[in-house]
């Protein structure tokens, strides 16, 4: 039986934590898993400026050869115990397709598995990190001018990510994609979205991808719930879309998070 953790960071993460991949491994092994993917934050266009304070948001274009060389060392290591990928999770940002696009054109060929993600949003020539903070979702629902508005420009660039073209070595998974979420007890949106949401199951399923069943929702205070939620689940298995967990870790002792509580596992 295939146990698998499809979003999985790593000490590459300047945000994260420094506990190293082997331990990452050993613990997977322990739980039961057969298969996992590395997905580390992928450089962010040469050209776009990280809008959080500490710009740590993602790996330096420096760090990507000896990330990819860890994990072939692991791959190595562990042949037999445990089916390692190589992946990585790209932000989609409107407006840098060209960039992202030369990117995978240059790492593709070396990844296996990898995650196309919206984090930043942009109102009147500003960025913002949709998931960095409460504060900063307060900010962006004064700039958006209500919580509504921010949720329908997140979902819109989440279907501006699937119809994007991105080349052949585009990522065949979409990230939490409801991470528009994380704040909701908090700022909680007056209508479902249930439209816009199934405009990207459709698009998803259009274009043969996949959906990050993502359990770190489940644990953040604000939120409660898995990206996407279980009838978002529901809804994309019964279009045959496939779903895919992933823990979203930066720690080992993250690994496995949310996992207990959802059902479609």
């Amino acid at each position: 039986m295939i146990k698998r953790d499809g979003h999985i960071h790593t000490p590459f993460c300047p945000h994260g934590s420094k506990d190293a991949m082997e331990g990452y491994v050993e613990r997977l092994i322990a739980l039961g898993y057969t298969h996992a993917t590395f997905t580390e934050h992928a450089p962010l266009p040469k050209d776009f400026i990280d809008p959080v304070p500490e710009r740590d948001s993602a790996m330096q274009f420096g760090q990507m050869e000896d990330y990819l060389n860890e994990i072939d060392r692991l791959k190595r290591k562990y042949d037999g115990r445990i089916v390692i990928f190589a992946g990585l999770e790209v932000d989609y940002i409107e407006g840098y397709e060209a960039g992202t696009k030369e990117f995978l054109k240059k790492y593709g060929p070396s990844l296996d598995d990898s995650i196309l993600s919206v984090h930043f949003l942009k109102k009147d020539g500003a960025w913002y990190c949709l998931d960095y903070s409460d504060e900063t979702f307060g900010r962006m629902t004064e700039a958006y001018g209500g919580v509504d508005a921010v949720h329908e420009e997140y979902y819109k660039a989440v279907l501006s990510s699937i119809r994007s073209d991105l080349g052949p070595y585009k990522p065949k998974r979409i990230g939490h994609m409801t991470l528009a979420n994380k704040f909701r007890k908090l700022y909680p949106t007056t209508r479902s979205f249930s439209e816009d949401i199934s405009a990207i199951l459709q698009a998803t399923h259009a274009n043969g991808l996949e959906l990050d069943y993502n359990g770190a929702g489940v644990i953040k205070p604000h939120c409660g719930e898995s990206y996407p939620p279980e009838p978002v689940i529901r809804q994309a298995i019964e279009m045959g879309i496939p779903i895919v967990y992933g823990s979203d870790a930066h720690t080992v002792s993250g690994l496995d998070q949310g996992r207990e509580k959802m059902t479609f596992l």
